[in-house]
């Protein structure tokens, strides 16, 4: 037995035919002819949306729009795709918050929580996309975001073990465009995860062994913890709008890609990218 109910998607109209007319680009460009599908680009918008916002479960989804599981699947990941082609690049994103007259921007790691995946790590008995720092599987993902913690651009995702550094370092673009940042005199704030690269990154100063900070250091952690801090807004942004971003259940080498899709997501709904 099923019981039918009305529920309400916490999303814009706007938000929808903006995803249905990417969809609809998407149709006229492979040249799908009219009627081939199951399902109008509006009503595999909405499915999108509620995969993203709610999580929903594929099933749930096959079941409420009368069509297959694997076409459901189907439906979602092109989807994800057009979104994700829309993520702006790093430099158009750092270009328009120096437009912005930014003073600095945040990078901050996060950690997109994974089903278990037993992949072998380059340390022996350690799984690749476990992470130590968290204690669960997951991909990690970078963030920059502005300085009032509204999410500019997303990375790639990296295997949960890696630290943020080695996350920064395995990404083509990332410190190469952070430099080109700071080279004006702005700066790019990070937490002691990024302490490998201190002259790309601003970082607080770290405790000595033994020993303890002195008054004019601590100070200036203080002030650095509180314009930072402001980045963890960035990820939590991004995890509580989407549900679907708290636990990946799918491939984790897709988790960029579903991040970048979410990103824009958030910035067409906001009516802001910077």
């Amino acid at each position: 037995m099923s019981i039918a109910y009305t529920a309400v998607l916490e999303v814009s109209e706007d938000s929808v035919l903006f995803l249905s007319a990417l969809l609809h680009a998407e149709r006229q460009r492979r040249g799908t002819r009219t009627g081939r599908r199951a399902l109008g680009t509006y009503k595999q918008a909405v499915l999108v949306l509620r995969w993203f916002l709610d999580d929903t479960r594929m099933s749930a989804l096959a079941r409420d729009n009368g069509i297959a599981v694997s076409t459901a699947y189907s439906y979602r990941d092109e989807g994800i795709a057009v979104l994700a082609a829309r993520k702006p690049s790093l430099r158009g994103a750092l270009l328009a918050a120096k437009a912005a007259g930014h003073s600095h921007v945040i990078v901050d790691g996060t950690l997109i929580h994974t089903d278990r995946i037993s992949t072998p790590g380059p340390t022996k008995g350690v799984d690749l996309w476990w992470s130590g720092k968290h204690h669960h599987h997951g991909g990690n993902i970078q963030v920059v975001s502005a300085p009032d913690g509204w999410p500019l651009w997303t990375s790639d995702v990296r295997p949960g073990r890696e630290h943020d550094t080695s996350a920064a370092r395995d990404d083509p673009d990332l410190l190469a465009r952070i430099t080109d940042w700071i080279s004006d005199g702005t700066h790019a704030l990070a937490d002691l995860g990024y302490e490998g690269e201190p002259e790309t990154f601003t970082i607080p100063f770290k405790k000595p062994k033994n020993g303890v900070l002195t008054i004019d250091q601590q100070s200036y952690n203080a002030l650095h913890s509180a314009l930072r801090c402001l980045g963890e807004r960035a990820n939590s942004l991004l995890k509580t709008t989407y549900k679907a971003l708290r636990r990946n259940r799918g491939c984790p080498w897709r988790l960029g890609t579903i991040v970048a899709a979410a990103l824009v997501l958030l910035h067409h709904e906001h009516h802001r990218t910077t």
